[in-house]
């Protein structure tokens, strides 16, 4: 059993002071003000540091050249360990659109990462997220054209039977025929539904949430453009407050005003930090690929061959550094963007709660992760 105190403690409801966190066989035993606590011995003390949970990243590619669409189980277990150490202790492998065939081997392959259980000092795999291939062809961004496929319940089911019901989240164009359908079965699989790459109108984005959708994918990019008189999924998006919406936070996505407009338009509760991360992430500027579609790194940018912007190569513990740059918004806030927020919205266990896995971030005064705690053991 061992005893770790810290200046405070940001959970979803709040800032905890001088909490004292008792850890027992890497899982939080209690959680107490040290006021409350008499404390005999403290193991670790971090008397200028907050906590927060560790971060879940919903929207993640690969890593250090480690794509999930092609890694091996060995490879999702570097991943996983890359994850830990830029403090994920969550995250969903996410497919991009690729030969049906490529797709169903990929689901399978991931199926088997998360049945084998977690990774002794990685992150763990909480189930998949399917971006692709029910996306549209006008906002398909990297997605490659010739792979993109009309959404049905019965396409939806092979995937679903290939990742053996792991699948938690799926990117969908709701203007899609056969979407809302799609979207309805994906529901009553438990699929948390999610509209994106999609030229929606308002009324289809509409009937995209009336049929269950309850969150957008990397919100702003590969949406249609707000417009006043036609305000599009992005309207319908920033204005309803039941649903959540993500955002890549790596500076080269979204411009900084734009991001202080998503977190005023969806407030604390419904915005939900991810990265988009690619295989490229943490590799040096030079051509890699994602998926099967060609991208070019120079500094934080990622291009495609076409001139279109892929995803990120920055990990979501950098997301949320940019994002406290950009709003001035209290740490507290952030966890909750890239913890609480995407757990929720999958309705995945609360953390930081008695019997939980003790897995932290370590932050100092000035916003700075200093460290991470997995399973009760400094990284």
């Amino acid at each position: 059993m061992k005893r770790l105190a810290a200046k405070a403690l940001a959970t979803s409801s709040g800032v905890m002071q001088d909490p004292v966190i008792t850890i027992d066989d890497g899982r939080i035993a209690r959680i107490a003000n040290r006021d409350e606590e008499t404390v005999d011995r403290v193991d670790y003390e971090f008397s200028d540091c907050t906590l927060t949970a560790g971060f879940l990243d919903i929207h993640f590619h690969g890593i250090a050249g480690h794509d999930v669409m092609n890694a091996p189980v060995e490879g999702l277990g570097e991943v996983a360990r890359h994850l830990a150490r830029a403090g994920i202790n969550r995250f969903l492998p996410t497919t991009v659109t690729a030969a049906l065939d490529d797709t169903l081997i990929a689901l399978e392959n991931m199926a088997t990462f998360i049945e084998a259980g977690t990774v002794d000092d990685g992150a763990q795999a909480a189930g998949i997220h399917i971006e692709g291939p029910f996306l549209s062809h006008g906002k398909r961004g990297m997605h490659p054209a010739e792979f993109l496929l009309p959404p049905s319940p019965e396409l939806l089911k092979r995937l679903w039977e290939a990742s053996r019901g792991n699948i938690r989240l799926m990117t969908i164009a709701p203007e899609l025929p056969g979407a809302l359908e799609t979207i309805r079965y994906a529901v009553s699989l438990g699929i948390r539904c999610s509209v994106g790459h999609s030229m929606a109108t308002r009324s289809e984005t509409l009937a995209g949430i009336e049929a269950g959708a309850v969150s957008a994918t990397h919100t702003f990019n590969a949406m249609r453009p707000l417009d006043h008189r036609e305000p599009g999924i992005l309207g319908v998006v920033l204005d309803r407050d039941d649903l959540y919406a993500e955002l890549i936070c790596d500076g080269m996505h979204v411009a900084p005003e734009m991001v202080r407009l998503w977190l005023k338009a969806k407030g604390p509760e419904r915005a939900i930090l991810i990265t988009d991360c690619l295989a490229a992430a943490g590799m040096p500027d030079g051509t890699y690929k994602a998926g099967g579609t060609v991208v070019r790194i120079k500094g934080l940018a990622c291009i495609t061959d076409e001139g279109t912007l892929a995803g990120s190569i920055i990990t979501l513990d950098r997301a949320v550094e940019n994002f406290l740059q950009m709003t001035g918004a209290p740490l507290a806030v952030a966890a909750r963007l890239a913890a609480s927020n995407p757990a929720r919205m999958l309705g995945l266990p609360e953390e930081l709660v008695q019997g939980a896995w003790a897995d932290f971030n370590l932050y100092g005064p000035h916003g700075e992760r200093r460290g991470t705690m997995l399973r009760g053991v400094l990284l």
